[in-house]
């Protein structure tokens, strides 16, 4: 099976990195002989962060080491690593109320509700701590429920605000520092953290498979390679990739040719900010008007269940009846904004959609060792990219364009 080659072979694939050019063109050479001549590259100025050495050490009141995991784009600290007392909030307005922070590391030990919610201090942790004069920040991982497992994921930093070192810690070690925090003692944590930041050009890979009556229109179908450097990139996102390529794939090889063309695309740099979705846009700026639809599933391939849909009424409207062809899978959740790159779009008014699956199990891998081949079930992935592949068939060969307004 493909998938389980791929992921096999190439492992993690963070931005910048070898194995990730090499799970491209591996890509490429899979499309090439599955039957698609039309598939190319485009180049994408990535960011290329590798972590070298991580340890987070409690000196006081006891020795003990604490298992963490260094957030995407952090900066290093000095060689020796930063020693200092440790500060415990729940919430950005609970640090605002904390006058004692100049020179201290501050822990957020904020608990997992939606990853909607909780993700924000993992993305601004840095800034806020540092704005209160933390020296280095440490966050509760994002999951519900951990086997000692800490999850990583890219934060970002704000001009005229000091950088400062920013790790994830497991569930665990978040609890047992809240409740000697608690009981008075003091807490002194050691933090060495070296990596290096450089740029690297990777790539967007795009597979058409042209329409027969309308080629120009375009339905985009797509995931993204990358991942974080840890585990398999299996869940996010290898299979959401596999099932957007197969679907141009699949319909060629069973001579099925839309009205439109579906444009499978599988984005690079995703995790350190939509970057090659970003380089998409800037280069097709002048196509955007072409553009019918956008599908991308990010979110996992588990059991499918239907959609999550962004975009007007009148388009929300029409999908909601394609997908009662396809009952039980026929789910809708209609939001503002969905999912990933997918987001880009729908911010220049296009309308599109997610996988929408039975991800319950999803944050429990994210980011982390765990998200292996292992944690996938191979009869949901066919299911995942048998829905994919007839969704994306039939909204690129309804008669009617789904509307924007």
């Amino acid at each position: 099976m493909a998938y389980s080659t791929f992921l096999d072979i190439f492992g993690a694939r963070p931005a910048g990195s070898k194995n990730l050019e090499n799970a491209i063109d591996y890509m490429k050479r899979l499309t090439y002989h599955s039957g698609i001549k039309n598939v190319f590259t485009e180049n994408v100025s990535v960011p290329h962060w590798q972590r070298i050495y991580e340890s987070v050490k409690m000196i006081r009141p006891r020795v003990k080491d604490i298992t963490a995991i260094g957030l995407g784009l952090s900066v290093a600290t000095p060689r020796y690593g930063i020693t200092a007392d440790v500060i415990v909030v729940r919430s950005f307005e609970e640090l605002d109320e904390v006058n004692n922070v100049q020179g201290k590391i501050v822990l957020f030990n904020t608990i997992f509700t939606t990853y909607i919610e909780t993700v924000v201090y993992r993305v601004y942790s840095a800034i806020k701590a540092a704005q209160k004069g933390a020296i280095a920040v440490l966050i509760r991982s994002l999951t519900p429920f951990s086997l000692y497992t800490p999850h990583t994921g890219v934060l970002t930093y704000k001009q005229n605000v000091k950088k400062i070192p920013a790790a994830a810690i497991t569930i665990e070690d978040a609890d047992l520092i809240q409740r000697l925090y608690n009981y008075g003692e003091k807490i002194t944590i050691n933090i060495t953290m070296l990596n290096t930041l450089n740029k690297k050009t990777s790539r967007n890979t795009i597979i058409d498979l042209r329409g027969s009556l309308e080629p120009r229109k375009i339905v985009i179908v797509s995931g993204h390679i990358d991942s974080w450097d840890v585990g398999q990139g299996a869940i996010d996102n290898g299979g959401g990739m596999m099932i957007s390529w197969f679907v141009p794939v699949i319909l060629n090889y069973l001579n099925l040719r839309p009205r439109r063309t579906i444009r499978s695309i599988l984005w690079t740099a995703e995790e350190e900010g939509l970057i090659g979705g970003a380089e998409y846009i800037r280069r097709h700026m002048n196509e955007l008007d072409n553009i019918n639809f956008v599908l991308e599933s990010d979110a996992g391939t588990f059991k499918p269940l239907g959609l999550e849909i962004a975009g007007s009424k009148n388009a929300k409207c029409l999908i909601a009846n394609i997908l009662k062809l396809f009952s039980p899978i026929s789910k809708i959740k209609l939001v503002n904004n969905t999912g990933s790159e997918l987001s880009l779009f729908v911010n220049n008014g296009i309308p599109g959609a997610s996988l929408l699956n039975l991800d319950d199990n999803y944050f429990l891998y994210h980011h982390t060792n765990a998200d292996t081949l292992t944690a996938q079930n191979k009869y949901r992935v066919i299911d995942c990219a048998a829905f994919w592949a007839a969704i994306s068939y039939v909204i690129a060969d309804i008669p009617i364009p789904v509307p924007r307004h």
